[in-house]
């Protein structure tokens, strides 16, 4: 993933969430994340992107995926954490997707783990921050080019 300040390198984990990985990486080489907002971001929580609209009511053209949760002593969202986001319908997810920035014990075996920043964490440290609670982003930074490194250039 290119971001304005650098690359951030994702391992996806498909032996934790199957389908969530295909769906990354099938949006990712349609070049359906290119140029998407972070519109969500919370200081000391997670940056969370992945909506078209960048409204955060946004997905893609693909039907919703049942959850793929992991029991916490399998995974757990620590800092660099990458979950798929969703309504309170835990069948729900889509496109939309979170780095956190720090540990997240509440959200374990509640949200699919799909991968781990494994390099450019400091990247992922610079996405600009959204205001109040709801952490929506005026002017928010965006994915320049998402995809998938086992894939030709």
């Amino acid at each position: 993933m290119e971001l304005k300040d650098g690359t951030v390198t994702i391992q996806l984990r498909p032996d934790l969430a199957p389908q969530h990985v295909e769906r990354i990486k099938t949006l990712t080489r349609r070049g359906f994340y290119n140029g998407v907002v972070f519109h969500r971001v919370i200081e000391g929580f997670m940056a969370q992107g992945g909506d078209p609209t960048g409204t955060g009511t946004g997905g893609s053209d693909l039907p919703n995926l049942p959850a793929e949760f992991s029991q916490p002593s399998r995974a757990r969202f620590l800092r660099g954490t990458c979950g798929m986001a969703r309504t309170q319908d835990p069948n729900s997810a889509n496109s939309q997707f979170f780095i956190m920035f720090a540990p997240g014990s509440f959200l374990d075996g509640q949200y699919t783990i799909w991968g781990q920043v494994v390099a450019g964490m400091e990247t992922v440290d610079k996405i600009k921050r959204g205001a109040g609670q709801s952490g929506q982003v005026r002017d928010p930074d965006k994915i320049i080019r998402m995809r998938v490194a086992a894939d030709p250039a």
